[in-house]
């Protein structure tokens, strides 16, 4: 008698499973990795319903799903227990997992649980695997060219779940003291491997590549390049898709990034060994130092692959030769650039061109446009080498472009033509992007960075030189009178601070940081040329009351001669203590308090010598020779013993004095 739980004479169908069991089997025919489209056939065969269909098949691989039928005018009936599908219908479904499973279970009847194997059935079962193995290595072979539909994934994860469960009766049959069938051991896996080494081969020897980006590349180049792409897109496709149809433990990305590296290199060992010229070279070195690490850092691709057990493309004996070429083809390029930029600069020159103004200080394109060119080769090179040593030799001839560049600095110069004046304006500006260029960037053998540095030291210093002399020769009348009575008694330096005002104005035209330093240069000099009329001992100061109207003359001096210059841009504040502390010994009339004002001075300015403190004290003429004696010898001991090394400002050392053109200083007295 039929339950009343199958009575439904209202439907076509009546199933014994309900909803949430249907749900149930419906999971796990997904999980078991059968294409459910692929068994529409058997619906139609059985004309069942397409819901119904899902349930043909449990992880098991035993269908107890029941299903009742009914043609029009029949009476309901029960429909029979379907039995799962044979080896062909799974085949052709491309289970498969469940395929290779069933002929393992023949495979086992027949060897295991038989007394002795029928001839026909080990035959048919040898057909079988021959079958089975040529549709799962045609699966493996399509790996890298797999379709995104759920399908053709699940066949390749099918297939890798059949050749483990081989592996794992290869090893049975191991552990078993009875002769194997022919077929075994089978050695999928290695033969899986085969497989895929074949298939990474053939694409990196016939790459897909878009014509387009090998518009202006040589037959090398776009060989290399059309292999990259393959190799970049190929691994990113194998993290991606591909990654998710093996199990962790067969480690399949790092597996796959071994064949590309392997492939890969061999294919470019080939191409260096050839006599490369300089652009293909070029190209070649990039590949293996620059863009091929590029691809591997990408985080995809980082994530899962073990880069740093890969190692180097290429090894170091035809490494080294390749760099060798690129850096010097890089270094004879960078000198070519750097040189037309000066010949650029000098044909302006000759054509009488003043240099172009902004915001109105001259400018040149000299420095920042070298600066660029090094920086863009140097650092261009460094990536490509992944060596900052092997980088800088490119900047090894550098110097050899600055003695150029300073020879035409002096050629301006000693020409001192109606722009000359413009033109070294604008080459302070060029120095000091040099000099900041080269201290900052670390992209210069040392030796290179000391004789640039001290040939650009002395560009400045000739500037300075050939931009101050026509200063210091329209001053020289107003120097004359300092350190004499009319000096003392009219103040006569009023007139020196006003011509000096009018010729800061001059001077102007460079940036405003190299007209700083201009500035303090011609402020230090005039401070120079000050103490050294001053100690010419032309005025007598004989008593206390000429002494104390020096030191205030003095001190007036000094405070008026560092407001004009700090208000043009000087930063030498410590001029003014000089001319301070000169203006103390003045005032003082007490040897002790002499003695230590001079040994401050001294401290401070270890190029002091014995001659212009004699000079200093001569001015005081109501100190007798005696006293001066022994102002001196004290001053001497005491800043002999307390004299530390280090380094200090120079200032009396280019102070003549009893027109003695090297001053014995109390540094060189101490040593």
């Amino acid at each position: 008698m039929m339950d009343k739980s199958t009575e439904n004479p209202g439907n076509d169908t009546v199933s014994t499973k309900s909803n949430k069991s249907i749900k149930s089997d419906e999971k796990m025919l997904t999980e078991g990795g059968i294409n459910v489209g692929m068994m529409e056939k058997f619906r139609r065969s059985f004309r069942l319903p397409t819901r119904n269909l899902r349930h043909l098949v449990n992880p098991s691989n035993t269908v107890k799903t029941e299903f009742s039928f009914r043609r029009k005018g029949d009476k309901d009936r029960r429909s029979p227990i379907l039995e799962k599908p044979n080896f062909e219908e799974y085949l052709e479904m491309q289970a498969f997992c469940e395929a290779t499973q069933q002929l393992i279970d023949r495979e086992k009847h027949l060897f295991w649980e038989t007394a002795e194997a029928n001839k026909e059935a080990v035959e048919k079962l040898a057909a079988d695997h021959k079958a089975l193995e040529e549709r799962i290595e045609q699966t493996v072979q399509q790996s890298l060219s797999l379709s995104s539909e759920e399908a053709s994934v699940s066949a390749l994860k099918s297939a890798v779940k059949a050749i483990n469960l081989e592996e794992e009766q290869d090893q049975l049959w191991r552990q078993r003291c009875q002769t194997p069938p022919a077929w075994r051991p089978k050695k999928w896996k290695e033969h899986h491997d085969k497989v895929l080494h074949e298939l990474v081969y053939s694409r990196l020897e016939n790459p897909s590549s878009p014509t387009g980006d090998q518009v202006n590349l040589s037959s090398i180049q776009a060989d290399i390049q059309s292999m990259g792409r393959q190799l970049k897109e190929d691994l990113q496709w194998v993290v991606e898709v591909v990654k998710n149809c093996y199990p962790p433990e067969m480690d399949i990305c790092n597996f796959y990034a071994r064949l590309y590296h392997q492939t890969f290199s061999a294919r470019l060992k080939n191409i260096a060994d050839f006599v490369l010229d300089d652009k293909d070279c070029s190209f070649l070195l990039r590949w293996v130092k620059e863009f091929y690490p590029g691809i591997l850092e990408k985080p995809e691709l980082a994530s899962n692959i073990n880069t740093e057990a890969l190692g180097n493309l290429l090894p170091d004996e035809l490494l080294k030769p390749l760099e060798e070429q690129y850096l010097s083809k890089q270094q004879s390029d960078l000198m070519i650039f750097i040189g037309r930029v000066l010949d650029e600069a000098k044909k302006e020159w000759d054509q009488g061109k003043e240099p172009t103004r902004d915001d109105g200080c001259y400018i040149s394109p000299v420095a920042y446009d070298v600066i660029q060119l090094i920086n863009g080769i140097v650092t261009s090179s460094h990536i490509t080498v992944r060596d900052p040593h092997k980088a800088q030799k490119i900047t090894s001839n550098l110097t050899d472009f600055m003695q150029r560049y300073q020879n035409f600095h002096e050629d301006i110069i000693k020409q001192n033509k109606p722009h000359s004046k413009a033109f070294i304006k604008a080459n302070l500006r060029c120095v000091e992007q040099f000099r900041d260029f080269l201290v900052d960037r670390d992209l210069f053998p040392e030796d290179v960075r000391e004789n640039c540095l001290r040939g650009l030291t002395e560009m400045k210093q000739s500037a300075h030189t050939y931009l101050l002399k026509p200063v210091h020769k329209i001053l020289k009348p107003h120097y004359q009178k300092v350190g004499t009575s009319d000096w003392l008694m009219n103040n006569t330096f009023e007139e020196l601070l006003n011509s000096t005002e009018e010729e800061l104005q001059e001077l102007q035209g460079s940036s405003q940081s190299s007209y700083q330093e201009l500035i303090g240069q011609l402020h230090q000099e005039v401070t120079e040329e000050y103490v050294r009329r001053l100690l010419k001992g032309e005025v007598k100061l004989k008593d206390s009351n000429q002494q104390q109207k020096a030191y205030e003359t003095v001190k007036e001096n000094a405070e008026k001669l560092h407001e004009l210059f700090a208000k043009m841009g000087s930063k030498q504040d410590w001029l003014k203590e000089i001319l301070t502390n000169i203006a103390e010994v003045l005032k003082l009339q007490d040897i002790p308090a002499i003695q230590m004002q001079i040994v401050s001075l001294g401290s401070a300015y270890p190029d002091l010598s014995e001659e212009h403190v004699s000079a200093l004290l001569k001015l005081k003429t109501n100190l007798s020779k005696a006293d001066m004696n022994t102002i001196t010898s004290t001053v001497l001991d005491i800043l002999r013993e307390s004299y530390t090394g280090g380094e200090t400002r120079m200032f009396f050392s280019n102070v003549e004095v009893m027109n003695r053109s090297y001053p014995f200083c109390i540094s060189s007295y101490r040593g």
